[in-house]
């Protein structure tokens, strides 16, 4: 496959957002936080679990207004404090392969005047993943997440 195949692949959401990488970076690892904002609503964010180094558990489960649940475990790829994280659920803590890849994700945060450039790039293995994720409502899925860390981190939450 070649480079541009591969990003032919991926979805992105880019936004700048008026908080520090600090405070996008406090939001993203701890689980306190993430359980406030990581689900759109009306979805709820139930449970999170961060052990933030590379191999280590993130682990969410989310449930839909609907009630359904689904508990989503990956772990870290890389972690760059305040400025990149990578996860996927390609594998499970501790390296082990998973039954079910869908996504790795790629966050970069980037200081700015007013606050952080905030960039996520969702890599799938191949276009029906895509096209799913995309129906699924991808751009205003993690546009209304944002929108809720933004609000919840500048309510005082760190």
């Amino acid at each position: 496959m070649t480079q541009d195949e591969e990003g032919a692949l991926d979805l992105v959401f880019t936004r700048e957002v008026p908080i520090s990488p600090g405070l996008v970076w406090e939001a993203w690892t701890r689980p306190e936080h993430l359980v406030r904002w990581f689900t759109p609503a009306p979805w709820r964010t139930l449970e999170a679990e961060v052990d933030l180094r590379p191999g280590g558990i993130f682990r969410t489960v989310m449930q839909g207004p609907a009630g359904e649940r689904f508990d989503n475990v990956g772990c870290w790829l890389e972690v760059v404090p305040h400025q990149r994280l990578v996860w996927t659920d390609a594998l499970a803590p501790g390296w082990r392969p998973s039954a079910k890849p869908f996504v790795t994700a790629i966050l970069t945060l980037e200081a700015v005047a007013e606050g952080t450039l905030y960039t996520a790039r969702v890599l799938h293995k191949d276009a029906a993943d895509r096209d799913r994720h995309a129906a699924m409502g991808f751009q205003v899925g993690w546009g209304k997440a944002l929108d809720q860390l933004v609000a919840l981190m500048r309510e005082g939450a760190a």
